[in-house]
Formats: structure tokens, C-alpha cells, sequence
């Protein structure tokens, strides 16, 4: 059975981005040290990925500007924006919660939800596990991962590690 995952990290106060969307912080604590490579493991164990422009748009001009870090993976990016075709990408308007549905009921690996805050607050009944890194840094503002919700969910913690200050945390929901 496939499952959803929101694989991601946060701020110790719990921010994905700044308030421009910068990514620079994403670092452990002693830039001198190695830090543990969870994303290496993890990319083996999933097909699929989904995200919003914004997330896309990042990862083609800032992050990796010239080359697809994604090859070889379904990758859905959620947009009402025309976009030019581009190779491995599939470009969606549809609700993410029906894709999602028809995605798990086929066969195949796990489907990661890379980023978008909106995307994770829609997808968020649909998240199977949590792996979340909390970067040893505070931002004060940004862009949150979890807004205020309409109602409780719980979860069971199933999973800890930690790295160069860097704390893994994996929970599913109960």
C-alpha cells in the first residue's frame, strides 16, 4: 500500500521558509560538522512527488537552476498557471485531495509531499506519516508549516534521530 508522506523541515518555531521564502537557514548547527543524510534514504522509497508552483518555482531558479533534482520521479506540480511543457512534470489544476485518492489506489512507492504550505493544509487528512527535521534555528516569521486547524489530530510519534543539531522527527497519525 502506498502511503503519503509530508517529508520536510522547519524552524524550531515552526517555519518552512522566511517571510521571502528563503531557504538559506536549512543548515545544522556546526557548519564544520557532517550532518546525517535522511533524504538519501528516503528518495528510494517514494515515486511520486507533489508540489505547488511556489516549491517548483524555487527548486528551478534557486535551488537547483539547470537541473531537475526529480528525474525519474512522477512529479505533479499544483498550479492554475499556464506553464510550457516540461519533461517528468505534470502540471495540475485538479484538487489535490482526489489526485491523491486515485495516486494511493494504484500500485507503486510512497508519494511525497515536497512543499507548499497550501498544499500541505489541504493534503493534510491524507498525510500517512510525518517526517519532519527541525532545523536548530528560530525565525520569528515566515511561512508556517501548520496553521491553526479546525479541529484536533492526534498523533503517535514513531521515529527519532538527530544530527549536527538537527532533530528528526517521524510521526503517523492515530
Amino acid at each position: 500500500m502506498r502511503n503519503v508522506v509530508l517529508f520536510i523541515a522547519m524552524s524550531l518555531d515552526g517555519f518552512i521558509a522566511a517571510p521571502d521564502g528563503g531557504v538559506d537557514w536549512l543548515t545544522g548547527q556546526d557548519s564544520a560538522a557532517e550532518t546525517a543524510d535522511s533524504y538519501g534514504a528516503f528518495v528510494p522509497t517514494i515515486d511520486t512527488v507533489l508540489m505547488g508552483w511556489n516549491t517548483y518555482h524555487q527548486v528551478v531558479t534557486e535551488l537547483s537552476p539547470g537541473q531537475w533534482p526529480y528525474e525519474g520521479l512522477d512529479c505533479y506540480v499544483f498550479t492554475h498557471r499556464q506553464a510550457s511543457p516540461v519533461p517528468g512534470v505534470r502540471f495540475v489544476s485538479c484538487d489535490p485531495c482526489a489526485l491523491v485518492d486515485q495516486l494511493k489506489a494504484r500500485p507503486g512507492r510512497n508519494i511525497w509531499i515536497c512543499g507548499g504550505a497550501q498544499l500541505i493544509r489541504q493534503l493534510s487528512d491524507r498525510i500517512d506519516r510525518l517526517q519532519i527535521s527541525v532545523i536548530p534555528t528560530l525565525l520569528g516569521q515566515g511561512v508556517r508549516l501548520f496553521p491553526a486547524r479546525a479541529r484536533e489530530q492526534k498523533l503517535r510519534l514513531t521515529g527519532v534521530t538527530h544530527s549536527n543539531g538537527i532533530v528528526e522527527l517521524t510521526y503517523q497519525p492515530r
